[in-house]
């Protein structure tokens, strides 16, 4: 178990350094990302907003301190849209598209319908970036920094952010509805997912460690509670003290909108409290209990040492919170740099 440890954490600090040094800043022939006409493909890199807009990384910050300030969920929900983002046809700012004559928008599917928030903070950076420096910064690159931000203010690790996506023409109702892998989905539900996205078992579990912040609604775990195999039965990995308690805070008919913390005993501190909570059978989501049921070693085994070491989670999450914001970008001259976040122009 010692060599695993150890063996781990080499591969995944030596993942981290090759993934930022890759974030370059060249450019290569290629497809130009998803949706794109072909010719030049550009490279996503940490300064592309140093001589456009070198203000844009203070801008954001200042907002989301005050957003923070006043509502710390606000954190984890505004992560929640960049991954839910990422997961539909990539981190192009899609899910931000309002309905409209040629847009059928991403906030109505099952997993962001009546869910889904932090619009309203979105759109106070966007402006402010507008009168800064117009039309210059993407509605996906400011969710990508949003993330970064409210991870970070929220007392977790810094990563330096690639920069230079691009915002979609499109949305996609059907992607949205298909590839975010839902609250009680299995282990192998959520392998497969996240393999679609390029993303593997490490960054499942890293990734899903973005839950030690936020709240779940009553009914994204009613099922664990009160059905979980169809048999009218609870399911037998919750510890039976969590057990109760939940039933306190979601009753088996109605109460939906009701709220429990992810991560109870730090809601709103970015910390490796989450993996404890798993280990103890108190992950709130089947999602995230089967990361450590589920019967694959690699996760249950990577629960256990992110319950042990914070420092590596956190190198680890980064890692793959860049590996994440890299998939499928439009970049160079494919899709557009939106004025406003909700329309296209």
């Amino acid at each position: 178990m010692e060599l695993f440890k150890v063996t781990l954490g080499l591969i995944v600090i030596a993942s981290l350094s090759a993934t930022l040094s890759s974030a370059n800043h060249g450019f290569n022939l290629g497809s130009g990302g998803h949706g794109g006409s072909g010719g030049w493909s550009f490279s996503l890199f940490p300064e592309f907003y140093l001589f456009s807009c070198p203000q844009a990384n203070d801008i954001v910050m200042s907002v989301l301190e005050r957003a923070i300030a006043n509502e710390p969920r606000i954190a984890a929900s505004l992560l929640r849209v960049h991954v839910h983002d990422c997961f539909v046809q990539g981190c192009d700012a899609s899910i931000l598209l309002d309905d409209s004559a040629t847009v059928v928008s991403e906030k109505n599917s099952v997993p962001n319908k009546n869910s889904l928030r932090g619009f309203e903070v979105i759109d106070e950076i966007k402006a402010k970036l507008e009168e800064a420096c117009l039309q210059t910064v993407s509605c996906a690159d400011i969710l990508a920094l949003v993330a970064r931000d409210s991870i970070v203010l929220s007392g977790g690790p810094y990563w330096e952010v690639p920069l230079g996506r691009r915002d979609s023409k499109t949305a996609s109702l059907n992607a949205s509805n298909t590839n975010i892998p839902p609250p009680n989905a299995t282990l192998q539900n959520l392998v497969t997912s996240f393999n679609r996205q390029g993303l593997d078992e490490v960054d499942l579990v890293a990734l899903s460690g973005g839950h030690t912040i936020g709240l779940a609604r009553c009914v994204s775990f009613k099922q664990r509670l009160y059905n979980q195999n169809g048999d009218n039965q609870p399911d037998q990995t919750l510890d039976k003290g969590y057990y109760y308690y939940l039933k306190s805070v979601c009753p088996r008919s109605g109460g939906d909108n009701n709220t429990s913390p992810l991560d109870f005993a730090s809601p709103a501190k970015f910390d490796n409290a989450y993996f404890k909570h798993i280990l103890w059978g108190k992950g709130l989501l089947n999602s995230d209990e089967v990361l450590f049921t589920g019967s694959a070693g690699t996760t249950m085994q990577l629960v256990k040492i992110y319950a042990e070491n914070e420092g590596l989670f956190f190198i680890q999450f980064a890692k793959s919170m860049v590996k994440m914001g890299n998939i499928s970008p439009l970049t160079g001259f494919n899709g557009e740099v939106r004025k406003n976040c909700r329309r296209i122009n």
